[in-house]
């Protein structure tokens, strides 16, 4: 399965931004996505959704797909949800994700809301 490369992501768009000679405000101005996630995704500390990704190859002239990179490891999600499951298992795995899912939410409302 192909997985998105995050370091060749922010490879990509530190390079491609600096080549442009533009900074992440103007980059933020060009593609309408936060400074502030701008740097994230530098840093590796931020998955950009399919729009995001998409505007940021279109300012900074780059191919989304040499992004993705094939992966054999499972995910731990897929390790979860695994075919040797009882049916009992499956549901307490997926009841374990919503609650860590609501949690990972919880805990970006609360950055945000004291601008962490």
């Amino acid at each position: 399965m192909k997985k998105l490369s995050l370091i060749d992501l922010a490879n990509t768009v530190k390079n491609n931004r600096a080549e442009k000679n533009i900074t992440q405000e103007q980059l933020c101005e060009k593609t309408g996505i936060n400074r502030n996630t701008i740097g994230r995704i530098e840093r590796m500390d931020y998955i950009p959704t399919i729009p995001q990704l998409e505007k940021l190859a279109e300012v900074l002239n780059f191919n989304v797909e040499k992004l993705f990179v094939e992966s054999n490891h499972p995910t731990v999600f897929t390790a979860f949800r695994g075919s040797h499951l009882t049916q009992e298992e499956r549901a307490g795995a997926d009841h374990l994700m919503e609650m860590m899912l609501v949690a990972r939410q919880q805990i970006m409302l609360r950055k945000a809301l004291h601008h962490e």
